[in-house]
């Protein structure tokens, strides 16, 4: 069963809640986690990809869009809307509005979201079917 941090931002600012992915995406892959970066659309998976490049100088976090072919090498961070392939289903940030397949082989996931209702909103929901499925929860506020 999966473990499930929620990060609530205090800022209703969509530029901050994706830096601070950024932030936690660059803590998992220095702890050696190839972690999966679930968006909802191929433009909001364009916005983390450009971020990762350029949101800390200094900063170098191997990454590539998924749009269905695996990479040519595994120890990549993937970002896309696809569902997540299995060699990186093990750790999932979920940016999307939707509740993650419940097929995956998940251990973590993290959801981050600000304080706009628009985040708010669809994030109750996915909160309550984690806990429907008997999964841990944590939430973390305050950053």
């Amino acid at each position: 069963m999966a473990e499930v941090s929620f990060y609530i931002l205090p800022t209703e600012s969509l530029q901050d809640r994706y830096l601070f992915a950024c932030k936690l995406i660059e803590k998992a892959y220095r702890s050696g986690c190839f972690c999966y970066v679930m968006t909802d659309t191929d433009e909001q998976s364009q916005i983390m990809d450009d971020l990762l490049w350029t949101f800390r100088a200094g900063s170098f976090i191997p990454h590539q869009i998924y749009n269905g072919a695996l990479p040519e090498i595994d120890k990549v961070i993937l970002i896309g809307s696809l569902t997540a392939p299995e060699h990186w289903q093990n750790t999932l940030f979920n940016l999307s509005s939707r509740y993650p397949d419940p097929g995956l082989q998940t251990a973590r996931i993290l959801e981050i979201l600000d304080n706009s209702e628009a985040t708010k909103v669809p994030g109750r929901d996915r909160y309550r079917q984690y806990q429907q499925s008997g999964m841990k929860l944590t939430t973390h506020k305050d950053w």
